[in-house]
């Protein structure tokens, strides 16, 4: 069998064993990445010969690895994050020759939990999307069909997890933007509580939303991941200090007797009918491993589109004012004075999605406009978020769909940004509340394009979506299949 195809625990069970070494794994997934990335483009830079020499310092190690959660885990690394001497570029021309001096958290976490890391996988520039297609390199494609988004701003983290070209890897969301390419691509994709998972090292986008989380090839292989980079970090002043739970242990137990609650304001109007069967037969499987189900009502669940497009932007354009060619990122080299210099650098540097963002948001946030947007924008949030300690009054966790649509062509939605952003309207509100969500595959729709379940619990219930997640999975078949490259 090939090893590219099986999970982290698979992979971690046989490193342990020595039935193939950490240098020889590692090898077949470069191989892999070099064979079939240039149809896909889910990476935006490999660090081949470093994983490799990585590889085989593990290899030499006599001790056991098996202290070792992740030894010889190669991974891929959303290029948000920051890498010590890495280019880290948040798929942006103002930062294509970036290289940070430090690690972020979650990297510190892995490299000591003996992952690999093979490169930094190509998004949404500065995470600003739905299908990765704003990237400032050019856009990922889904492995499932090559000619649609494989999702967003995450898109090329799913991708080669859906296509084999790594283990595992790391995205963010900070409005779906794990939860959404992991159903785009089949696979399972975790968005954490805001603050459980350290956002030191990240570059920001908008810092009251975003959040570190693992997107994997089975819900097992995300309790894993987010067990280790999972934890309170004083370098990052939201992380919360609070204890981590054995995520692994914890999924095993069954579901029967939890209250799980189905948001009827979830099943918008123009949902590919698909989706949404594939969806309630998802519910109704996990009625039949013993939860009780429950219509329950989320009503200011319509806002929420408009809420986060006020918010994020307003960060986003207070965020992105200290890339103005001074310090670092790109500089043009022709300026007349120091504000055409600013004016350059900023139009050269940015694509349109990301100055479409920073003007919205600057304008949200000018003298005149401040209460009567981005202030009733923070209120609506407030409401959103008692919309869900409402509904977690009458239920354990949520159950319903991720986006309204499978994976859209690719161009299909570039000249309608409206359009794009109702691309979220099911993950977004979550994001607003800072709740945890997961994404776990729930079906195909007739073109072969994979649907998923969204699952959504309690502030810092990830073991609790993680279980539900679980045992929905060891019950079905909609995660073992893989695209034919």
């Amino acid at each position: 069998m090939d090893p590219t195809s099986l999970t982290i625990h698979e992979l971690r069970d046989r490193l342990i064993r020595k039935e193939i070494g950490a240098r020889e794994l590692t090898r077949h997934f470069l191989d892999r990445i070099e064979r079939l990335d240039t149809r896909l483009h889910a990476y935006l830079a490999l660090q081949g010969e470093t994983a490799l020499r990585e590889a085989e310092r593990l290899d030499r190690r006599s001790d056991d690895l098996g202290s070792l959660p992740l030894a010889g885990i190669p991974l891929a690394i959303k290029d948000v994050i920051c890498t010590r001497g890495v280019r880290t570029t948040c798929g942006s021309r103002i930062l294509e020759n970036f290289v940070p001096p430090y690690d972020g958290s979650v990297i510190e976490k892995l490299r000591n939990a003996g992952a690999i890391f093979l490169g930094k996988a190509n998004m949404d520039e500065f995470a600003m999307g739905s299908s990765t297609e704003n990237s400032g390199f050019g856009p990922t494609r889904n492995p499932w069909d090559p000619s649609r988004v494989p999702g967003g701003s995450s898109g090329g983290s799913a991708a080669a997890v859906a296509a084999d070209l790594c283990a595992g890897s790391l995205g963010t969301d900070t409005g779906g933007s794990i939860r959404q390419p992991a159903s785009f691509c089949g696979v399972v994709g975790l968005k954490p509580t805001y603050g459980r998972v350290s956002r030191f090292g990240l570059v920001a986008f908008a810092s009251s939303l975003d959040q570190i989380g693992p997107i994997t090839k089975d819900v097992e292989d995300a309790a894993l991941l987010l067990q280790v980079i999972a934890g309170h970090d004083q370098r990052d002043s939201t992380s919360i200090s609070m204890p981590v739970p054995d995520y692994v242990s914890g999924i095993r137990q069954p579901i029967k007797g939890l209250r799980l609650g189905i948001p009827k304001e979830y099943f918008v109007q123009g949902m590919s009918p698909e989706v949404e069967d594939a969806v309630r037969t998802a519910i109704r499987k996990c009625e039949e491993l013993g939860a009780e189900i429950m219509e329950v009502s989320l009503p200011h669940t319509e806002y929420g589109v408009a809420a986060y497009y006020i918010i994020a932007p307003a960060e986003a354009s207070s965020n992105l004012a200290r890339y103005d060619g001074v310090k670092y990122g790109l500089r043009v080299s022709n300026a007349r004075d120091l504000l055409s210099m600013y004016r350059q650098s900023r139009s050269r540097g940015f694509g349109p999605e990301v100055k479409r963002r920073i003007m919205l948001g600057t304008y949200v946030l000018s003298a005149g406009y401040y209460d009567a947007y981005y202030r009733k924008a923070s209120q609506v949030r407030t409401l959103i978020r008692q919309d869900f300690l409402d509904a977690f009054e009458r239920c354990d966790a949520l159950l319903a769909p991720v986006a309204p649509i499978p994976a859209f062509k690719i161009g299909e939605k570039s000249d309608d940004p409206l359009q794009m952003y109702l691309s979220d309207v099911l993950t977004l509100p979550a994001s607003l509340a800072g709740i945890p969500g997961i994404s776990v595959p729930c079906g195909f729709s007739s073109e072969g394009l994979p649907i998923g379940l969204q699952i959504l619990g309690p502030h810092l219930r990830e073991d609790l979506i993680l279980r539900i997640g679980y045992q929905y999975e060891q019950h079905t078949e909609h995660h073992l299949p893989r695209p034919a490259l």
